[in-house]
């Protein structure tokens, strides 16, 4: 459910944005979505009961949808598994096919998105599966790839120094055996990692 009424959100945005921050929503639910895209907001995290409305505001206000697609995942597993039971174990179950329905027509309708994972709810390391289960959304690899560099450096406020190759940016490089555009999965098993211009 919605934790704040609208006129604390507009406030939280304002001052915010004031001291030149960003704000990220975490927004599980439509009426949180939508009051947290109202106010403003930079982004919503999750954004699991994204419905039509608030495909409309995300393409409105600017906003960015980062889907924390590999959370669901796993919250999914962990019930069906067993791990999780009683009302989070329903929760996660009911929860789970509805994101990936939403997440396909945010992606038909052009949100501009941006990868997150949730990692530290699962273990750190494997995060480039996200950019899988993104293009098995619908996702092209290429809109995927721009969702975890370009996208997420502007989401950041990070544009002008991260996000993509180019002279006077930091040196921050991934290369892969194989083109990613043929097949995402090979972003899971980097060949070689630069990070700040050092190997």
């Amino acid at each position: 459910v919605q934790q704040y009424d609208d006129e604390e959100l507009e406030v939280l945005v304002a001052e915010a944005h004031l001291t030149g921050r960003k704000v990220a929503a975490h927004a599980h639910g439509a009426d949180g979505i939508k009051a947290a895209l109202r106010a403003g907001v930079d982004s919503i995290e999750h954004g699991s009961m994204t419905d039509d409305e608030a495909i409309a505001l995300f393409k409105r206000t600017g906003a960015f949808l980062v889907p924390t697609l590999m959370a669901q995942e796993s919250v999914e597993k962990l019930a069906q598994s067993g791990v999780l039971k009683g009302q989070r174990a329903d929760k996660a179950l009911f929860i789970a096919p509805l994101a990936r329905e939403n997440m396909k027509k945010a992606i038909a309708a052009g949100v501009k998105i941006a990868l997150g994972t949730d990692s530290g709810v699962f273990p750190h390391g494997k995060n480039a599966h996200e950019f899988e289960l993104m293009v098995g959304l619908g996702m092209k690899p290429m809109d995927a790839i721009l969702a975890g560099t370009k996208n997420a450096a502007e989401l950041l406020g990070l544009e002008k120094t991260l996000g993509t190759v180019e002279a006077g940016k930091i040196a921050d490089l991934v290369a892969v055996d194989g083109n990613p555009l043929d097949g995402v999965k090979t972003l899971t098993t980097p060949a070689f990692v630069m990070h700040e211009g050092k190997v």
